[in-house]
């Protein structure tokens, strides 16, 4: 997470290293969005949040052996355990193994330990990993369930990958924000609502799931595991630009309330968008930052190829990171803002 206050978490009987401290804050904070999914979507949610660490720590303890590094602390800082379950709970439920595995590889090997490990990677690693498997395997991202029971006769054929694609297909629905994307501009907001286009409980599932990670946040803010920089101005821009769409043309486009609360509007403002590596560092960077990625994901949603977009936006402002930190950090006191005449 980023913004971390290491000395205003206090856990005296600990004797972990900070970053460890930190991700225990974080990976308890995940919980009420986690269960939530579970209880709407079935243990597929938890299957693949165990099938993803368990790759995270293999993958990790890998790579740290071939880089002759110590193994034992850098697995004890829990940030491969964070990875998993940031991706875990971004994939449709239940699954397939080798998803999760491909995911996986691309989050700790490629996006994290190839470039130096944590703290030198420029990209989200969990992000990374999301956006490689929708690009990749679009099929599989897409199936995503209506509610269901907690475990469904088909959970172990899906994690195992032994079931046909044409029977997953079957099986799933769109989510909210996919079927709005693609009602056709023939079709009236309104027309589309009206004929119930989604399976029951649908909507309200995704919306207890937004606000469960909305408690997980606060509790990061209250915590100050984070700052309230990124997730406000993510948020802020994504509603201000919300609202400007839907005024222009509420037929077509979402409401603001309805971007914040399907999808992984919440979820990527507290838990993805704060990586303490990729995002701005100064408080007028953590402004801009979460403004420009909460923009972007309105813009995709709206006018791009993807509904939700959380992933892409935050990928391309971690491009941008570097740009932002070189302008908003404040100069040293006597600094003067602009070289003296006749210098360069």
């Amino acid at each position: 997470m980023s913004m971390m206050h290491a000395s205003s978490v206090k856990d005296a009987a600990s004797t972990l290293p900070p970053t460890a401290s930190l991700m225990r804050w974080v990976i308890l904070a995940t919980l009420p969005g986690m269960l939530t999914m579970s209880y709407f979507f079935g243990f597929g949610v938890i299957s693949n949040v165990l099938i993803a660490v368990t790759f995270g720590i293999v993958f990790e303890a890998a790579v740290l052996r071939l880089r002759q590094r110590p193994i034992r602390s850098t697995l004890n800082d829990a940030t491969a355990l964070v990875t998993g379950i940031l991706l875990g709970v971004s994939l449709p439920p239940a699954s397939p193994w080798w998803l999760v595995g491909i995911g996986m590889f691309a989050a700790i090997v490629i996006a994290k330990q190839l470039y130096g490990g944590l703290g030198h990677n420029p990209f989200n690693p969990a992000m990374v990993g999301y956006a490689l498997l929708l690009v990749s395997f679009p099929t599989y991202m897409t199936l995503w369930s209506p509610p269901q029971s907690l475990l469904p006769d088909t959970l172990w054929a899906q994690i195992s990958g032994m079931l046909p694609t044409e029977r997953l297909d079957s099986l799933s629905g769109a989510t909210p924000l996919d079927a709005f994307k693609h009602k056709g501009d023939a079709v009236l907001a309104s027309e589309f609502w009206a004929a119930n286009p989604l399976p029951d409980n649908t909507i309200s599932a995704w919306r207890f799931t937004a606000l469960a990670w909305l408690a997980g946040g606060m509790l990061l803010l209250y915590k100050r595991i984070i700052s309230w920089h990124i997730p406000f101005a993510m948020l802020g821009s994504a509603v201000v630009l919300g609202t400007l769409f839907y005024l222009s043309d509420p037929s077509h486009f979402a409401s603001p309330l309805f971007h914040l609360l399907t999808g992984a509007m919440l979820f990527g403002a507290f838990f993805i968008a704060t990586d303490p590596v990729s995002a701005a560092t100064s408080r007028r960077g953590k402004l801009i930052y979460g403004a420009g990625i909460g923009i972007l994901i309105i813009i995709i949603r709206n006018v791009g190829g993807y509904p939700d977009a959380v992933a892409f936006a935050v990928l391309l402002m971690n491009l941008c990171v570097p740009l932002v930190d070189l302008y908003s950090v404040p100069r040293s006191s006597g600094q003067p803002t602009t070289p003296p005449r006749g210098q360069p």
